[in-house]
Protein backbone atom coordinates (compact mmCIF):
# COMPACT_ATOMS: atom_id res chain seq x y z
CA UNK A 1 0.00 0.00 0.00
CA UNK A 2 2.10 3.18 -1.53
CA UNK A 3 1.98 5.28 -3.69
CA UNK A 4 5.04 5.30 -5.84
CA UNK A 5 4.89 9.29 -6.13
CA UNK A 6 5.44 9.09 -2.17
CA UNK A 7 9.30 9.75 -2.75
CA UNK A 8 11.74 11.53 0.01
CA UNK A 9 14.59 14.08 -0.78
CA UNK A 10 17.39 12.58 -2.27
CA UNK A 11 17.02 8.99 -1.29
CA UNK A 12 19.69 7.88 -2.81
CA UNK A 13 22.46 9.82 -0.59
CA UNK A 14 24.99 8.13 1.18
CA UNK A 15 23.08 4.94 0.81
CA UNK A 16 25.18 1.82 -0.56
CA UNK A 17 23.44 -0.25 -2.76
CA UNK A 18 24.50 -3.75 -2.63
CA UNK A 19 23.03 -4.62 -6.13
CA UNK A 20 22.56 -1.88 -8.97
CA UNK A 21 19.72 -4.40 -10.45
CA UNK A 22 16.78 -6.17 -9.57
CA UNK A 23 15.64 -9.89 -10.29
CA UNK A 24 14.05 -11.11 -13.58
CA UNK A 25 10.57 -12.38 -13.58
CA UNK A 26 12.06 -15.58 -13.60
CA UNK A 27 15.22 -15.62 -11.91
CA UNK A 28 16.28 -15.79 -7.83
CA UNK A 29 19.43 -13.53 -6.78
CA UNK A 30 22.17 -14.78 -4.04
CA UNK A 31 21.67 -11.73 -1.80
CA UNK A 32 23.55 -13.39 1.52
CA UNK A 33 24.36 -16.64 2.23
CA UNK A 34 21.22 -19.02 2.58
CA UNK A 35 19.37 -15.78 1.83
CA UNK A 36 17.36 -15.60 -2.09
CA UNK A 37 15.65 -12.70 -3.27
CA UNK A 38 12.98 -12.46 -6.02
CA UNK A 39 10.30 -10.21 -7.18
CA UNK A 40 7.14 -10.13 -8.45
CA UNK A 41 5.00 -7.71 -10.58
CA UNK A 42 2.08 -5.67 -9.17
CA UNK A 43 -0.91 -4.35 -11.14
CA UNK A 44 -0.16 -0.76 -9.73
CA UNK A 45 1.97 1.83 -10.43
CA UNK A 46 4.39 0.95 -7.74
CA UNK A 47 5.03 -2.42 -9.86
CA UNK A 48 6.83 -5.18 -8.04
CA UNK A 49 7.56 -6.19 -4.36
CA UNK A 50 10.57 -8.65 -2.95
CA UNK A 51 10.22 -11.96 -1.59
CA UNK A 52 12.94 -13.45 0.22
CA UNK A 53 13.73 -17.25 0.68
CA UNK A 54 15.75 -18.10 3.88
CA UNK A 55 17.31 -21.52 4.59
CA UNK A 56 15.70 -23.27 6.91
CA UNK A 57 17.07 -26.95 7.34
CA UNK A 58 15.77 -28.87 4.04
CA UNK A 59 13.86 -26.40 3.05
CA UNK A 60 13.21 -22.27 2.78
CA UNK A 61 11.32 -20.22 4.92
CA UNK A 62 9.24 -17.97 2.59
CA UNK A 63 8.69 -14.45 3.39
CA UNK A 64 6.08 -12.55 2.04
CA UNK A 65 4.06 -14.00 -0.52
CA UNK A 66 3.07 -11.44 -3.83
CA UNK A 67 -0.29 -10.35 -5.01
CA UNK A 68 -3.42 -12.04 -5.28
CA UNK A 69 -4.05 -12.72 -8.63
CA UNK A 70 -4.05 -14.91 -11.27
CA UNK A 71 -1.03 -13.49 -12.67
CA UNK A 72 1.29 -13.93 -9.51
CA UNK A 73 0.06 -17.40 -9.38
CA UNK A 74 1.11 -17.96 -13.49
CA UNK A 75 4.92 -16.12 -11.47
CA UNK A 76 4.97 -18.66 -9.13
CA UNK A 77 4.06 -21.72 -11.40
CA UNK A 78 7.21 -20.36 -13.26
CA UNK A 79 9.52 -19.91 -10.79
CA UNK A 80 8.69 -23.70 -9.02
CA UNK A 81 8.85 -25.09 -13.07
CA UNK A 82 12.50 -23.22 -13.12
CA UNK A 83 14.79 -21.40 -10.47
CA UNK A 84 13.02 -23.00 -7.73
CA UNK A 85 12.26 -26.74 -9.33
CA UNK A 86 12.80 -28.98 -6.14
CA UNK A 87 12.66 -26.12 -3.80
CA UNK A 88 10.43 -27.26 -0.96
CA UNK A 89 8.93 -24.19 1.43
CA UNK A 90 9.28 -25.13 5.20
CA UNK A 91 6.94 -22.31 6.22
CA UNK A 92 5.52 -19.07 5.02
CA UNK A 93 6.23 -15.54 7.10
CA UNK A 94 4.03 -12.59 6.29
CA UNK A 95 4.43 -9.31 7.62
CA UNK A 96 1.65 -7.72 7.45
CA UNK A 97 -1.91 -7.63 6.01
CA UNK A 98 -1.70 -6.13 2.92
CA UNK A 99 -2.25 -7.75 -0.69
CA UNK A 100 0.98 -7.58 -1.80
CA UNK A 101 2.06 -9.13 1.13
CA UNK A 102 -0.02 -11.39 1.73
CA UNK A 103 -2.15 -12.10 -1.23
CA UNK A 104 -1.23 -15.44 -1.94
CA UNK A 105 -0.51 -17.11 1.27
CA UNK A 106 -3.19 -19.15 1.24
CA UNK A 107 -2.19 -20.49 -2.14
CA UNK A 108 1.58 -21.36 -0.84
CA UNK A 109 0.61 -22.77 2.35
CA UNK A 110 -1.91 -25.04 0.64
CA UNK A 111 0.36 -26.26 -1.91
CA UNK A 112 3.64 -27.30 0.37
CA UNK A 113 1.31 -28.06 3.16
CA UNK A 114 3.57 -25.69 5.74
CA UNK A 115 2.98 -23.65 8.81
CA UNK A 116 2.13 -19.51 8.08
CA UNK A 117 3.18 -17.11 10.53
CA UNK A 118 2.05 -14.05 11.35
CA UNK A 119 1.46 -11.28 13.87
CA UNK A 120 -1.53 -11.38 15.70
CA UNK A 121 -3.45 -7.81 14.87
CA UNK A 122 -1.58 -8.37 11.18
CA UNK A 123 -3.79 -11.71 10.83
CA UNK A 124 -7.09 -10.21 12.18
CA UNK A 125 -6.24 -7.17 10.26
CA UNK A 126 -6.02 -9.23 6.96
CA UNK A 127 -9.71 -11.26 7.70
CA UNK A 128 -11.17 -7.93 7.83
CA UNK A 129 -9.54 -6.98 4.68
CA UNK A 130 -10.97 -9.67 3.10
CA UNK A 131 -14.79 -9.20 4.84
CA UNK A 132 -15.21 -5.58 4.60
CA UNK A 133 -16.95 -4.19 1.89
CA UNK A 134 -20.77 -4.52 4.12
CA UNK A 135 -23.08 -1.68 3.20
CA UNK A 136 -22.15 -0.74 7.09
CA UNK A 137 -18.73 -0.21 6.64
CA UNK A 138 -19.57 1.41 3.15
CA UNK A 139 -21.38 4.13 4.75
CA UNK A 140 -19.26 4.22 7.50
CA UNK A 141 -16.85 5.02 4.74
CA UNK A 142 -18.49 7.59 2.97
CA UNK A 143 -19.06 9.62 5.98
CA UNK A 144 -15.36 9.97 6.87
CA UNK A 145 -14.68 10.72 3.73
CA UNK A 146 -17.27 13.90 3.72
CA UNK A 147 -16.28 14.72 6.50
CA UNK A 148 -13.08 16.05 5.37
CA UNK A 149 -14.24 17.17 1.95
CA UNK A 150 -14.36 14.63 -0.75
CA UNK A 151 -17.51 14.85 -2.50
CA UNK A 152 -19.29 12.08 -3.93
CA UNK A 153 -17.51 11.76 -7.07
CA UNK A 154 -14.62 11.74 -5.17
CA UNK A 155 -15.75 9.56 -2.50
CA UNK A 156 -16.85 7.17 -4.88
CA UNK A 157 -13.80 6.81 -6.99
CA UNK A 158 -12.08 5.63 -3.58
CA UNK A 159 -14.65 3.19 -2.70
CA UNK A 160 -14.28 1.82 -5.92
CA UNK A 161 -11.27 1.08 -7.03
CA UNK A 162 -9.41 2.99 -5.18
CA UNK A 163 -9.84 0.82 -2.30
CA UNK A 164 -10.76 -2.53 -3.87
CA UNK A 165 -7.39 -3.89 -4.49
CA UNK A 166 -7.60 -4.49 -0.63
CA UNK A 167 -9.64 -7.99 -1.65
CA UNK A 168 -7.21 -9.04 -3.68
CA UNK A 169 -6.28 -12.00 -2.17
CA UNK A 170 -6.74 -15.71 -1.82
CA UNK A 171 -8.57 -16.63 1.58
CA UNK A 172 -5.95 -16.66 4.14
CA UNK A 173 -5.03 -20.00 6.11
CA UNK A 174 -7.14 -21.01 8.66
CA UNK A 175 -5.13 -20.82 11.37
CA UNK A 176 -1.57 -19.35 12.36
CA UNK A 177 1.11 -18.93 14.54
CA UNK A 178 1.51 -15.78 16.03
CA UNK A 179 4.78 -13.69 16.00
CA UNK A 180 4.91 -11.15 18.77
CA UNK A 181 7.39 -8.33 19.62
CA UNK A 182 10.40 -9.09 21.10
CA UNK A 183 10.37 -12.87 20.88
CA UNK A 184 13.39 -14.93 18.71
CA UNK A 185 12.50 -17.24 15.72
CA UNK A 186 15.05 -19.88 14.50
CA UNK A 187 15.22 -20.21 10.77
CA UNK A 188 17.82 -22.78 9.95
CA UNK A 189 21.19 -21.76 11.56
CA UNK A 190 20.03 -17.96 11.85
CA UNK A 191 18.01 -16.47 15.31
CA UNK A 192 16.00 -13.56 14.13
CA UNK A 193 14.29 -11.21 16.74
CA UNK A 194 10.99 -9.90 16.18
CA UNK A 195 10.66 -6.56 15.86
CA UNK A 196 7.04 -5.08 15.04
CA UNK A 197 6.11 -1.68 14.06
CA UNK A 198 3.31 0.31 13.42
CA UNK A 199 1.83 3.90 10.85
CA UNK A 200 2.30 1.80 7.81
CA UNK A 201 0.11 -1.29 9.09
CA UNK A 202 -0.75 -1.62 12.79
CA UNK A 203 1.80 -4.52 13.54
CA UNK A 204 3.91 -4.69 10.66
CA UNK A 205 6.84 -8.06 11.41
CA UNK A 206 10.24 -7.31 10.77
CA UNK A 207 12.95 -9.56 11.43
CA UNK A 208 16.46 -9.11 12.42
CA UNK A 209 19.12 -11.69 12.87
CA UNK A 210 22.05 -9.38 14.93
CA UNK A 211 24.93 -12.44 14.26
CA UNK A 212 24.67 -11.88 10.58
CA UNK A 213 23.84 -8.40 10.32
CA UNK A 214 20.48 -8.76 8.16
CA UNK A 215 17.19 -6.86 8.41
CA UNK A 216 14.04 -7.52 6.92
CA UNK A 217 12.48 -4.37 6.61
CA UNK A 218 9.34 -5.33 5.03
CA UNK A 219 7.68 -2.03 4.10
CA UNK A 220 8.56 0.20 7.35
CA UNK A 221 12.37 1.43 5.56
CA UNK A 222 12.14 1.46 1.93
CA UNK A 223 15.01 2.81 0.30
CA UNK A 224 13.26 5.20 -2.64
CA UNK A 225 10.02 5.61 -1.49
CA UNK A 226 8.23 6.48 1.39
CA UNK A 227 6.03 4.00 3.00
CA UNK A 228 2.41 5.34 3.14
CA UNK A 229 1.39 6.00 6.07
CA UNK A 230 -2.55 6.47 6.31
CA UNK A 231 -5.82 7.16 8.49
CA UNK A 232 -9.04 5.01 7.28
CA UNK A 233 -12.58 5.38 8.25
CA UNK A 234 -12.48 2.35 10.61
CA UNK A 235 -10.41 4.07 12.80
CA UNK A 236 -10.73 7.82 11.77
CA UNK A 237 -8.74 9.71 14.84
CA UNK A 238 -5.62 7.49 14.49
CA UNK A 239 -1.91 8.60 15.10
CA UNK A 240 -0.73 6.43 12.47
CA UNK A 241 2.34 9.02 11.33
CA UNK A 242 3.07 9.30 15.33
CA UNK A 243 3.23 5.43 15.41
CA UNK A 244 5.55 5.42 12.68
CA UNK A 245 7.50 8.00 13.56
CA UNK A 246 8.00 6.21 16.84
CA UNK A 247 8.94 3.04 15.24
CA UNK A 248 11.56 4.64 13.21
CA UNK A 249 13.33 6.02 16.34
CA UNK A 250 13.17 2.55 17.78
CA UNK A 251 14.90 1.15 14.91
CA UNK A 252 17.29 3.62 15.30
CA UNK A 253 18.22 2.52 19.12
CA UNK A 254 18.08 -1.29 17.88
CA UNK A 255 20.01 -2.15 14.84
CA UNK A 256 23.81 -0.42 13.82
CA UNK A 257 23.84 1.17 10.41
CA UNK A 258 25.55 -1.81 9.02
CA UNK A 259 22.98 -3.69 8.30
CA UNK A 260 21.90 -5.70 5.30
CA UNK A 261 18.49 -4.21 4.83
CA UNK A 262 15.99 -5.82 2.81
CA UNK A 263 13.48 -3.96 2.07
CA UNK A 264 9.52 -5.31 1.18
CA UNK A 265 10.46 -2.84 -2.01
CA UNK A 266 13.56 -1.80 -4.00
CA UNK A 267 16.60 -2.32 -3.69
CA UNK A 268 19.08 -4.18 -0.48
CA UNK A 269 20.67 -1.57 0.97
CA UNK A 270 23.64 -0.36 3.62
CA UNK A 271 22.74 3.07 5.59
CA UNK A 272 19.56 2.30 7.96
CA UNK A 273 20.05 5.32 10.24
CA UNK A 274 20.09 7.82 7.26
CA UNK A 275 17.37 6.45 4.99
CA UNK A 276 15.44 6.27 8.84
CA UNK A 277 16.06 10.41 9.39
CA UNK A 278 14.98 11.28 5.40
CA UNK A 279 12.20 9.48 6.24
CA UNK A 280 11.66 11.84 9.11
CA UNK A 281 12.93 14.66 7.63
CA UNK A 282 10.80 13.89 4.65
CA UNK A 283 7.28 13.49 6.92
CA UNK A 284 7.98 16.83 9.22
CA UNK A 285 8.58 18.66 5.56
CA UNK A 286 5.07 17.88 5.01
CA UNK A 287 3.77 18.66 8.05
CA UNK A 288 5.65 22.48 7.45
CA UNK A 289 3.59 22.88 3.67
CA UNK A 290 0.39 21.82 5.65
CA UNK A 291 0.99 24.63 8.56
CA UNK A 292 1.97 27.13 5.91
CA UNK A 293 -1.41 26.15 4.04
CA UNK A 294 -3.49 26.80 6.87
CA UNK A 295 -2.37 29.80 8.10
CA UNK A 296 -4.17 32.08 6.12
CA UNK A 297 -7.58 29.84 5.76
CA UNK A 298 -8.85 26.83 7.35
CA UNK A 299 -8.73 24.36 5.08
CA UNK A 300 -10.19 20.27 4.67
CA UNK A 301 -8.14 17.64 3.88
CA UNK A 302 -9.66 17.71 0.16
CA UNK A 303 -8.52 21.26 -0.02
CA UNK A 304 -5.05 19.72 1.13
CA UNK A 305 -4.36 17.04 -1.25
CA UNK A 306 -3.34 19.25 -4.06
CA UNK A 307 -0.94 21.28 -2.12
CA UNK A 308 0.87 18.72 -0.77
CA UNK A 309 0.89 16.18 -3.84
CA UNK A 310 0.75 18.70 -6.01
CA UNK A 311 3.56 17.50 -8.43
CA UNK A 312 1.89 14.40 -9.33
CA UNK A 313 -1.44 12.88 -11.41
CA UNK A 314 -3.05 10.74 -9.30
CA UNK A 315 -5.58 7.99 -10.31
CA UNK A 316 -8.34 6.95 -8.29
CA UNK A 317 -5.73 4.10 -6.32
CA UNK A 318 -3.17 7.22 -5.35
CA UNK A 319 -5.65 9.74 -4.31
CA UNK A 320 -7.08 6.90 -2.01
CA UNK A 321 -3.31 6.66 -0.34
CA UNK A 322 -2.84 10.59 -0.89
CA UNK A 323 -6.05 10.99 0.95
CA UNK A 324 -5.50 8.67 3.20
CA UNK A 325 -2.27 9.66 4.04
CA UNK A 326 -3.02 13.30 4.17
CA UNK A 327 -5.60 12.54 7.21
CA UNK A 328 -2.24 10.96 9.02
CA UNK A 329 -0.57 14.41 8.81
CA UNK A 330 -3.07 16.21 10.18
CA UNK A 331 -3.90 13.73 13.04
CA UNK A 332 -0.82 14.06 13.91
CA UNK A 333 -0.53 17.94 13.69
CA UNK A 334 -3.79 17.79 15.47
CA UNK A 335 -2.66 15.44 18.84
CA UNK A 336 0.40 18.04 18.59
CA UNK A 337 -1.58 21.23 19.08
CA UNK A 338 -0.30 22.15 15.79
CA UNK A 339 -3.74 22.48 13.77
CA UNK A 340 -7.18 23.38 15.00
CA UNK A 341 -10.03 22.39 13.88
CA UNK A 342 -12.05 25.81 13.71
CA UNK A 343 -14.98 24.86 11.20
CA UNK A 344 -17.63 22.13 11.50
CA UNK A 345 -20.78 23.91 10.68
CA UNK A 346 -21.59 22.69 7.01
CA UNK A 347 -20.10 18.77 8.42
CA UNK A 348 -16.78 19.38 7.14
CA UNK A 349 -13.56 19.20 9.11
CA UNK A 350 -11.32 22.52 8.46
CA UNK A 351 -8.05 23.27 10.18
CA UNK A 352 -5.99 26.47 10.75
CA UNK A 353 -2.32 26.41 11.77
CA UNK A 354 -2.27 26.72 15.46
Amino acid sequence: MHKKTDTADKPHDDLRFLLESHPGPDQVVDIAPGVLWLRLKLPFRLNHVNIYLLADGDGWAMVDTGFGNDTTIAAWETLFDGALKGFAISRVIVTHAHPDHFGQAGWIVQRFRCPFYMSQIEYLQGVYHQNRRSEERLVNSREFFHRHGMDDSITAQLLGRGQDYLKRAVPLPAAYRRLTKGDHIRIGTRTFRIITGAGHSPDQVMLYCAADKLFLSADQVLSKISPNVSVWAHEPDEDALGSYLKSLAELTTLLPDDVLVLPGHGLPFHGVKTRIKQLADHHEERCGVIAEACRDRAMSSAELVPVVFHKHVLDAHQTGFAAGELIAHVNYMLARNRLTIVDKADGILRFAAA
